[in-house]
This record gives structure tokens, sequence and C-alpha cells, in this order.
């Protein structure tokens, strides 16, 4: 049985061709909640200026998160997303490497424009809420 269920009903926009769902059921386990990652790396490595490049770092802090905890991409039952400016050209610029770190799978999304971050390099943040695999 399928822990988490995505819905796009006909009565709300398809969220579905933009690569996430409307929707996520989830049947009741454990569950974790996962902080918000950003582009700083274990090696202490400069954060990029790029968006789309510090999107590619979130979403390998993200997996290494889900690793973690036992988890995969299709255990995510939603991602906020914050970004700081968020303009429809920064969105479009974030998208494909953020959906990339859910391989397919489609959980609910929420984007928020913020002025600032945990730092002033920073650009983008992502938290999730995951059901953990029995």
């Amino acid at each position: 049985m399928n822990s988490i269920v995505r819905l796009n009903p006909s009565t709300l926009p398809n969220a579905g061709e933009m690569g996430y769902s409307q929707i996520s059921i989830v049947e009741p386990g454990r569950m974790a909640y996962i902080s918000g990652q950003v582009a700083w790396r274990p090696d202490g490595q400069v954060v990029p200026n790029n968006l789309a490049e510090q999107m590619s770092i979130v979403s390998l802090n993200a997996k290494a998160a889900l690793d973690a905890v036992g988890a995969a991409p299709h255990d995510v039952v939603i991602a906020r997303v914050y970004v700081v400016n968020l303009t429809p050209e920064r969105l479009e610029e974030l998208m494909p490497p953020f959906l990339a770190t859910f391989s397919g799978a489609q959980p609910c999304i929420t984007g928020v424009g913020v002025a600032a971050l945990a730092a002033p390099d920073l650009q983008v943040e992502m938290e999730l809420v995951v059901r953990l695999p029995d």
C-alpha cells in the first residue's frame, strides 16, 4: 500500500503539469520534519551567487537529510521553499533543480517570497515534511 496518495482534482489548477500535487493524503505512520536546508556544504565551500546553483546544493542537502532518516524523495509530503526576492523569473530559474530533488514524486509545495534568510549570501531555503517508510 502506498503511504502517500497524491491528488490533482479537476476543480483545482492542474499542478501535476507543473511537477507537484495540490493534495497529499498520508496514511498514519511516523513523520519527520526536516529543517530548512540552504546552500551551505559540510566542507564549508563558498556559497555560489547563482540561484539555480544554490538550489542544486539545497537539493543535495535535502537528499542527505532524507537518507539520514531512511526516506526517499517519494516519501516527502510537502516541501516549503523560501526564496529571497521571489519573482516569476526567479521561480522559473529555481524550478528545474527544485523539481529534480523529488525524482518525479510530485509532493505538495509552497513557495514563499522573503526579504532575507539566515545569512546575506543565501537566496533559497527548503524545509520538508516526510512520511517515514514502514
